[in-house]
């Protein structure tokens, strides 16, 4: 058990070094950013935009860094402004949805499934729950408060000032990085080691038919569903070839999964910047099991008639 420990102590720092370098020059990059001309007259023409799904100008910088890097990158770039709950909020759901979208997708061409397929679902998603949760949530004015990753106090001024203060901020995300990550590898490496993720995707079988799946689909739905698209995806390719999944369930597989993957990682990096997580955690689930159930049903019926008509042909 030691030794378990050990090697999920070590997964984690590893995690959390290669995600810090990502991390720290990002967050330095985005606070002294913010402090230059260029910044206000960029954020004044992207506003309208952004505007129609409830979000500020500066509401961009997260939201193209985290979807053309990852989820760790996205929060980076928040807590390098002052968002209002509300903006967090939709900001969290839509980087939920569409974060790392170049190497996620690449592990869904990987196992059969259209890069353009995942890349057009996932930022749909994100869009559409944007501007769901921008007209029907009316509360979260306040200011976000990002715990001690916040800088607090007033605004820098002078060059040595502004960097100190992007120092400092990108400093304590990575502090807050690896408050998170650490514990949560340690735990993943429990799960793994001790045949859990297994036992977790015998269970989750029975329920591939409500998504309209077979049970050979369970353990890439599981890989998926616990440790991600990225870190899951060597489990996951090796299921499709072991388990001999159709084009269609892999299909489903992935409508499920990019709604939801990391349920555990993905849910807990956004506690930090002061969001409620549960509903987040509850929109993804719900979506993922309505939108996958939905097409899993059209799905098999068209099947079902064809093969109905091929039948009823060959009889005639």
């Amino acid at each position: 058990m030691q030794e378990i420990f050990k090697r999920g102590l070590k997964q984690g720092l590893v995690l959390t070094w290669a995600l810090g370098k990502i991390i720290f020059p990002i967050t330095l990059l985005m606070t002294i950013v913010q402090y230059t001309p260029v910044f206000p007259w960029l954020m004044d023409k992207i506003a309208p935009l952004l505007s129609a799904i409830g979000l500020s100008a500066e509401a961009a910088v997260p939201l193209v860094i985290g979807n053309f890097l990852n989820l760790y990158a996205g929060i980076a770039a928040i807590i390098s402004f002052e968002f209002t709950v509300k903006e967090v909020f939709i900001m969290a759901i839509m980087l939920s949805f569409s974060h790392n979208l170049i190497l996620e997708s690449a592990v869904a061409k990987k196992v059969g499934v259209s890069w353009w397929f995942v890349v057009g679902l996932r930022v749909g998603l994100a869009l559409f729950s944007a501007w769901i949760i921008s007209v029907f949530w009316q509360g979260g004015a306040q200011l976000a408060s990002y715990g001690f990753a916040t800088s607090g106090g007033t605004d820098p001024s002078g060059t040595l000032e502004i960097a100190w203060h992007g120092v400092t901020t990108a400093v304590m995300g990575i502090v807050q990085l690896a408050l998170i990550v650490l514990p949560l590898m340690i735990v993943m490496q429990y799960l793994r080691e001790l045949g859990w993720i297994n036992t977790f995707s015998s269970w989750m079988a029975p329920f591939m038919k409500v998504l309209g799946m077979k049970p050979n689909t369970s353990t890439t739905v599981t890989a998926g569903l616990t440790i991600g698209l990225a870190y899951g995806a060597g489990v996951m390719i090796q299921a499709v070839k072991e388990d001999g999944v159709s084009k269609k369930d892999m299909y489903l597989t992935m409508i499920f999964l990019v709604s939801c993957h990391a349920v555990v990682e993905d849910t807990l990096v956004f506690i930090p910047l002061g969001i409620p997580v549960w509903p987040l955690l509850a929109i993804r689930l719900v979506t993922a099991i309505i939108l996958t159930a939905a097409v899993g049903l059209v799905w098999n019926w068209k099947l079902d008639k064809k093969e109905a008509t091929r039948h009823s042909y060959q009889g005639g």
